[in-house]
């Protein structure tokens, strides 16, 4: 995952030393557009104006850490962060840390400091900085956020092949007996690396809460000559059915050198008719349908219902791995 580059907040000490003066950092806040991510760290207007969410967080990171003892080690969602892994409704506000020590966690405006068991495996060298491993950062957001968020950056962290369940697993051995543990537990067992994006994460949750029989994730459907039809989001192929999610950024993120996204929503058109054709109900759902996922159900039951009594569609499925 893409990351955009960390500002650098400019540091009192350093502002200090290049002549400043604190009422002019304070001028410069409540006149000039400056914004103090923390006290004695500030961000400039056009830092602020060029930074997404997950950037702000990294530039707030790097104006908290110098400030905390040498063994706080970047933990939980600020670690996702620095790993390039996706959130989804995963608060920002503050800059979390864990610290290997039997109690005394704390929460400040801009700081949530945990105390856990922390291991030398659990923790990694990001750029010079002390970050949970990923294992470990799945295993502590499985404990501390819900579960849908759990489920996105998990199935996030799992699209790199070297990451197995069985390391996060181990990495949450830890947390038993400790609250949440049994929340992380079930989150676990729920991840899937073959989800391809946030939108195709919810859509899982979303179709489980609605006792929808587990579609088979991005299968491919092969003609009865093994030409390849397409490769779908989500598969009921007892039912019968193709359900794709249609996130903005779908036809956009598979463009071919040299082809236009009308190019691409044409070719999606044919795809789609060739999976049609060899007898698959297609339905699909967007953003806004997660306002009302029952929206989602009756159209995927009714996609079901019009495939009852046809014959089973032609062709072959191949299951990703």
């Amino acid at each position: 995952m893409a990351t955009e580059p960390t500002p650098h907040p400019l540091r009192r000490r350093d502002a200090l030393a290049r002549g400043y003066t604190d009422s002019e950092l304070r001028t410069l806040c409540r006149s000039n557009g400056w914004q103090r991510l923390r006290p004695g760290s500030y961000l400039s207007p056009q830092a602020q104006d060029s930074l997404g969410a997950e950037a702000r967080h990294r530039a707030l990171i790097a104006a908290t850490l110098p400030e905390l003892s040498s063994d706080a080690v970047v933990s939980h969602q600020s670690a996702a962060i620095l790993h390039g892994l996706s959130l989804w409704r995963t608060p920002l506000d503050r800059v979390h840390v864990t610290r290997a020590l039997s109690g005394g966690g704390r929460r400040t405006r801009h700081l949530h400091s945990h105390s856990a068991p922390l291991p030398d495996q659990d923790v990694a060298d990001l750029n010079g900085m002390p970050v949970t491993t990923v294992a470990r950062t799945i295993a502590d957001l499985c404990r501390t956020v819900p579960f849908e968020q759990a489920v996105v950056v998990g199935d996030s962290a799992l699209t790199d092949p070297g990451l197995h369940l069985d390391d996060i697993g181990a990495a949450l051995a830890y947390a038993k007996g400790r609250p949440g543990h049994p929340a992380a537990r079930r989150a676990l067992s729920f991840l899937d690396g073959r989800s391809e994006s946030v939108g195709e994460s919810r859509s899982r949750v979303v179709l489980a809460n609605l006792g929808l029989p587990a579609p088979v994730l991005q299968p491919s459907l092969l003609d009865p000559d093994g030409l390849l039809l397409g490769r779908v989001d989500f598969l009921f192929p007892n039912e019968g059915v193709v359900g794709e999610f249609d996130g903005r950024v779908k036809y956009g993120k598979y463009l071919r050198p040299g082809q236009s996204p009308g190019d691409a929503v044409f070719a999606e058109k044919q795809r789609e008719d060739r999976i049609r054709d060899a007898g698959w109900e297609v339905t699909r759902w967007i953003w806004r349908d997660f306002r009302r996922p029952e929206v989602i159900g009756t159209r995927i039951r009714r996609a079901m219902s019009r495939s009852a009594g046809r014959p089973r569609p032609i062709g072959t499925v191949l299951r990703a791995n």
